[in-house]
């Protein structure tokens, strides 16, 4: 979120849209969007995110959100520090309801749907798909040539020589 608060890729859609027939909307962050969600998620570069939504209405104030994004991005190598270059294509939906009816909510939805309380008279649908970009994010990511040398070093601190001797010392007592 920036700093007034404001989410970086915000989308709203007034419930007073909403009515019988679900309503789809394509929507994609613009540069300053992606610039603003990369720092977000200290990400080097978002090239990429946009997502085909649809609100499907569930009774007089509860709503189904079905999300389809995808994004390309650069992460950084977890060992080398190096730009990934990375790309996500996932769906999601939620349940959108007053923050009463979430008590309720597991019974009428699918178990593996969130809820999420209606704040206000729209539901933000980017911010929807902002928050799943985050969760979709490969959370150690590795350049291709990156390799972690497993052998310890010459001068490994004050406990290397005990511990080198008693791990002899096992070796010796298994055998």
């Amino acid at each position: 979120m920036t700093g007034t608060g404001q989410p970086e890729f915000s989308r709203l859609v007034p419930l007073a849209r909403l009515g019988v027939e679900p309503f789809r909307l394509e929507i994609a962050a613009t540069e300053a969007e992606r610039a603003a969600l990369a720092r977000r998620f200290d990400l080097p570069g978002l090239d990429r995110v946009c997502a085909v939504v649809e609100l499907v209405r569930r009774g007089a104030d509860r709503f189904l959100l079905h999300a389809a994004f995808s994004a390309e991005f650069v992460q950084r190598c977890v060992v080398t520090l190096d730009p990934v270059e990375g790309a996500v294509s996932e769906t999601f939906t939620l349940f959108y309801g007053p923050p009463e009816a979430e008590e309720e909510a597991g019974g009428t939805v699918e178990d593996d749907v969130a809820f999420e309380p209606v704040v206000g008279n729209a539901i933000d649908v980017g911010e929807a798909v902002a928050q799943q970009f985050s969760l979709a994010l490969p959370p150690f990511p590795r350049s291709p040539d990156a390799t972690l040398d497993a052998s310890p070093p010459e001068e490994a601190g004050p406990f290397a020589a005990p511990l080198s001797g008693l791990r002899d010392r096992r070796g010796n007592q298994s055998r």
